[in-house]
């Protein structure tokens, strides 16, 4: 007889997701929320097609009781072109909230790869391909703040 894993025998361990598909997409959406990330962390590599965040993303995905944060890599590859709106990438200060990651599809496998951001932001990458990772990149350390957003 074979038991059901539980919640509780589980080792934590590092993100590291991919998507290919919208329905891929939601979960590193649900788990990007809320993260941010300082303007100055947006790198578009042309010649490589990627275009990669550095983003302080909430451990939504352990049960901890404090409110902890991880620096993960968001890299989105097949890149063709980005845009942006309401992102003032002069302003070195700015400090970036993502809202959610969604999948707009155009024709064949091609679409669009778009990061609402707070405050009426957004960036949007022109993809040949759907492809997005998330790979947490440091240790987890205790949020700053100490406390999880509030959206009401």
């Amino acid at each position: 007889m074979t038991e059901d894993a539980r919640f509780e025998d589980g080792i934590e361990r590092p993100l590291n997701l991919g998507a290919f598909d919208a329905e891929d997409l939601q979960v590193i959406s649900a788990l990007a929320q809320d993260a941010v990330l300082p303007v100055t962390e947006i790198k578009w590599q042309k010649a490589q097609r990627r275009l990669g965040l550095l983003v302080n993303r909430l451990r939504r995905e352990v049960g901890t009781p404090d409110v902890e944060r991880v620096q993960s890599l968001l890299v989105i590859d097949n890149v063709q072109g980005v845009s942006s709106q309401g992102v003032d990438r002069a302003d070195r200060d700015l400090v970036l909230q993502i809202l959610s990651i969604d999948w707009e599809a155009g024709e064949d496998a091609a679409g669009h790869v778009v990061l609402t951001l707070a405050g009426d932001g957004a960036l949007r990458a022109h993809v040949e391909a759907l492809e997005v990772s998330l790979r947490d990149v440091t240790r987890p350390y205790v949020a700053p703040s100490r406390k999880m957003p509030d959206h009401g």
